[in-house]
């Protein structure tokens, strides 16, 4: 694509949880078909300033892809229309001159708005908090070699560990569940000889505690896979609900 490009944006905007919301639309010129989508939004924001008005709120931090803090819902489809792909990793030149963009936070019951396109996910540490953790003194690193892993167990455990947790999963799904991220936090440690310790509890208590925030069910729908920047496989779910019923007949939680 040659040239700048003109684009209408239909922004979600919200002072808090508490009071409605609404779309307000904004006129951007000479936008760079090589800036990321947050760099454009860096643009309007030095535009509303400029012109005294409040800048719009979203999140983000490294910007690189892997800190799982950007999250918009663009166009219908959280980080936008490309695959395996965030939104501070997604680029202009995904989108045509003259396009009307709309922008909105994630939605779930879970994740409510703090400010505009800034959601809170403290939901997702609450879960991880319940479990997902290994409670043991490690001591120095081990050398690599002296825990032997299978390949096929060492690389399943890495692509469910890539998850950010930025929560795109939860606001493709129909009923805004957890499920894939839960699942690849249980599976991340389930496939490894450190998981093992609470392996029997584990489950049960993320899963609890899953409830607890108010995420919803699991339908299968698969819309959580499409839509993960990292493309977390739902081969997690089925393994986490493996893990839950052997919980359910082995776990001494309280």
């Amino acid at each position: 694509m040659e040239g700048n490009m003109s684009l209408s944006l239909k922004v979600w905007r919200q002072s808090n949880k508490e009071t409605a919301g609404g779309f307000e639309n904004y006129k951007l010129d000479s936008v760079s078909p090589d800036m990321s989508f947050l760099e454009m939004f860096d643009v309007l924001n030095e535009q509303l300033i400029e012109e005294g008005k409040e800048p719009v709120a979203f999140d983000h931090d490294c910007r690189e892809g892997i800190c799982g803090s950007c999250s918009m819902y663009i166009n219908g489809r959280p980080h936008g229309p490309l695959r395996g792909v965030t939104v501070c990793q997604l680029h202009m030149r995904s989108f045509n001159d003259g396009d009307t963009i709309v922008v909105e936070p994630w939605r779930a019951q879970a994740f409510p708005v703090i400010k505009d396109l800034v959601v809170d996910r403290d939901a997702f540490d609450r879960v991880v908090s319940a479990g997902g953790f290994i409670s043991v003194n490690t001591g120095n690193a081990q050398d690599a070699n002296s825990l032997p892993i299978p390949k096929e167990a060492a690389d399943d455990a890495f692509s469910a560990a890539a998850c950010i947790g930025c929560g795109a999963c939860v606001a493709a799904c129909k009923n805004a569940s957890a499920m894939l991220f839960v699942s690849a936090k249980i599976s991340q440690l389930a496939l490894l000889p450190q998981g093992q310790a609470e392996r029997s509890i584990r489950a049960e208590k993320m899963v609890a505690q899953m409830d607890a925030e108010g995420f919803g069910a699991c339908t299968n729908t698969g819309a959580c896979s499409a839509e993960c920047p990292k493309e977390i496989s739902m081969e997690n779910i089925a393994r986490m609900n493996r893990e839950y019923i052997g919980a359910k007949f082995s776990s001494s939680a309280v």
